[in-house]
């Protein structure tokens, strides 16, 4: 093992355990992965986010076979699904967070784009649009194709009724947007009903010309 994946796995199980102490994910749920120059790393299967050892983060090579680690997350197609469909993927992050999953749960919620640009932060870090994939049993790679799709023109997605999938640049990147997505889930649900004030097309705009 390379140092330098010594020290992704160690800021994997750090990050991880960050996310878990907060409640952004409970449990055995939510999983998390990285781009590496030869493959990739990802959470293994009914793993804690608030426990992770480093050494046993499972190593996948680039065509995603299982090479090292414990045995990888069973949600692994959702990773490839991004990593294919967007070059500038290099970390996933798929949670259970609270809001972000309340939003995925409404049914009259805007399927291409649930939530408004509230926040400039949201922007930012989520971009233009943010689509609600269709429900799928979890663990069901049937959802790949839809995610893959959804992916192409969105750097995270909602899975209907079950939460937030989102990739950034790096690891941080994509922690950050995830944190992001969930205080604006947040401001959303409070929101409702009433009169909200959004960013304007052309202040959305200027976000993306300056941050995107």
């Amino acid at each position: 093992m390379t140092g330098a994946e010594r020290a992704a796995r160690e800021e994997m199980a750090a990050l991880a355990a960050s996310l878990f102490a907060r409640g952004f994910s409970v449990g055995s749920a939510g999983n998390i992965s990285m781009r590496l120059d030869d493959g990739f790393l990802i959470t293994p299967t009914n793993s804690c986010l608030g426990r992770l050892a480093p050494e046993r983060i499972a190593r996948l090579d680039a065509s995603f076979a299982h090479v090292a680690g414990d045995k990888p997350s069973k949600e692994v197609f959702m990773h490839r699904a991004f990593y294919a469909a967007r070059e500038d993927a290099g970390a996933v992050v798929h949670l259970h967070s609270t809001w972000a999953t309340a939003v995925s749960c409404l049914a009259d919620a805007d399927a291409a784009n649930p939530i408004p640009p509230l926040t400039p932060y949201f922007v930012m870090r989520i971009g233009r649009a943010m689509p609600v994939v269709p429900y799928y049993r979890p663990g069901d790679a049937a959802m790949e194709p839809a995610i893959a799709e959804a992916a192409r023109g969105a750097r995270a997605v909602l899975l209907a009724n079950h939460g937030p999938v989102v990739s950034g640049r790096s690891l941080t990147d994509a922690v950050y947007a995830a944190e992001e997505l969930e205080e604006a889930a947040k401001l959303f649900m409070l929101l409702r009903g009433e009169k909200a004030r959004l960013l304007t097309p052309a202040q959305v705009d200027d976000l993306l010309a300056t941050f995107g």
